[in-house]
Order: structure tokens, then C-alpha cells, then sequence
């Protein structure tokens, strides 16, 4: 009986870090933006400079 409350004490433990690191993730504003991380999957803002090979093929057909 007595490994219940040895259990028990432990997983409230466990479950009391998990509230306090979440507390801790709110405080530091990782859940302010919630308009960025829809958005970003569907607008790819990389521009892409042109590779060096397609330069060499107009280099090369002058």
C-alpha cells in the first residue's frame, strides 16, 4: 500500500514540472504569435538566386 503513495507522489511531481515549464513557455511569450505559423507554410518568402549553371549555359551560348 505503501508503493501507491510513493507513486502517487512521484507522477504529482512529474505533473508539476510539466505545469511549470509550460507556465514558464507563457511567461516567455512562446505562444504570442498565433498568426506567423498558419501562414508560413503556405507563403514561401525564399528568394532563390539564380544557379550558377544556368549563368554558365548564357555565358556560354554568347
Amino acid at each position: 500500500m505503501g508503493i501507491f503513495i510513493i507513486i502517487a507522489l512521484i507522477s504529482l511531481c512529474i505533473a508539476g514540472g510539466f505545469l511549470l515549464a509550460f507556465l514558464w513557455s507563457v511567461k516567455d511569450g512562446q505562444y504570442d504569435d498565433i498568426y506567423s505559423p498558419p501562414n508560413r507554410i503556405l507563403f514561401d518568402n525564399d528568394q532563390s538566386k539564380p544557379s550558377s549553371s544556368s549563368s554558365e549555359t548564357n555565358q556560354l551560348s554568347s
